[in-house]
């Protein structure tokens, strides 16, 4: 879109991509870490805190990253109307 416009866009919107890719490797290692840990035998008679512990942190990482998307594609939108001709 900065193309199209011949300007930089508004640094809102660079912030905005920018968390929302951030949201997006965290949810990635969140989930890295609940296959990784729920890979591992656990052993016998051992909590099962640790599992659960994962997937609360995955759920908080898809939580963050699903409003991160709401706000993306909100500012997206206001760049795309920008760049159009008026």
């Amino acid at each position: 879109m900065e193309r199209l416009r011949g300007t930089p866009v508004h640094g809102n919107i660079s912030t905005t991509l920018e968390h929302h890719m951030e949201a997006i490797h965290v949810t990635q290692a969140r989930r890295k870490d609940e296959i990784i840990n729920a890979a591992n035998p656990q052993r016998q008679g051992a909590p099962r805190y640790s599992n659960e512990k994962d997937v609360l942190a995955l759920a908080a990482a898809i939580r963050e990253l699903a409003a991160s998307t709401r706000k993306a594609r909100t500012a997206l939108w206001c760049a795309l109307q920008m760049t159009l001709p008026k």
